[in-house]
């Protein structure tokens, strides 16, 4: 009991004291870190990026980031002539060389002949970025069909998962980098998104747990955007979303 009551008396201020000149020095390390890798960001010219979902949306403007960077780029979506479009812009702001590949990431088959081509037409693979997604807004009690739920994951959890596993041998050659683009939704949980996030929470798991398994040989960012509008986002309640949820 004496132990106990020495215990209680002197171990919070020990703790604070401890938090005391424990914490500032680990947080001045997290902000000089951050800033070293705002400033000295990674020149793409001339790496080979494979973007998913590339023909709307995110994908599409990614796709013109890279491009002014001077990356080489794969793009890939089933719509061919929105495909062309983006790459013809992407040429247009700085891309050396583009190629364009339709392609389902749902279907197992697709994402390694989209992988494939990209290597074999570059030689090389740098990038990842798992961007393809689609939606479904409705309330799961007010869902009529089950199977429309199907896509959301086929989609946003395996589309990420085939394409990741067929590049990775490549990324491991070249040191490369996976970018996820998730959804806020895969922790926030809004109404009307039951298995659109499951799909995204389900991503983000896997890729947390694959920076875990993998270490530093390959770089994985994991994005969790807010609401964006888009083609993706057409039809659904902008505003009621932006005002019951404000970070989205």
């Amino acid at each position: 009991m004496e132990m106990n009551k020495l215990l209680n008396i002197f171990l919070p201020p020990l703790t604070i004291i401890s938090l005391i000149f424990i914490l500032p020095p680990f947080l001045v390390f997290k902000l000089l870190w951050s800033i070293r890798r705002s400033v000295f960001k990674e020149n793409v010219a001339g790496k080979v990026v494979l973007i998913t979902g590339a023909s709307s949306g995110i994908g599409e403007h990614l796709a013109y980031e890279y491009g002014r960077r001077g990356a080489r780029l794969a793009l890939v979506a089933r719509r061919t002539d929105r495909l062309q479009k983006v790459a013809g812009r992407a040429r247009e702001l700085g891309s050396p060389d583009v190629i364009v590949i339709t392609a389902d990431v749902s279907k197992l088959q697709d994402s390694k002949r989209f992988v494939d081509e990209t290597v074999n037409h570059f030689g090389q693979l740098d990038h990842l970025v798992n961007n393809a997604g689609i939606g479904r807004p409705q309330t799961f009690e007010g869902t009529k069909n089950l199977s429309n739920y199907l896509p959301v994951m086929d989609i946003n959890f395996w589309g990420s998962v085939y394409g990741t596993f067929f590049a990775l041998p490549h990324l491991r050659k070249s040191r490369g980098k996976i970018v996820v683009m998730s959804s806020a939704a895969g922790w926030l949980y809004p109404p009307k998104a039951s298995v659109y996030s499951a799909s995204k929470a389900a991503q983000i798991a896997l890729f947390e747990s694959l920076r875990a398994e993998w270490g530093p040989g390959i770089g994985i960012t994991v994005v969790t955007p807010g609401f964006v509008e888009s083609e993706l986002t057409q039809g659904v309640q902008v505003q009621k979303a932006k005002v019951k949820y404000p970070a989205l």
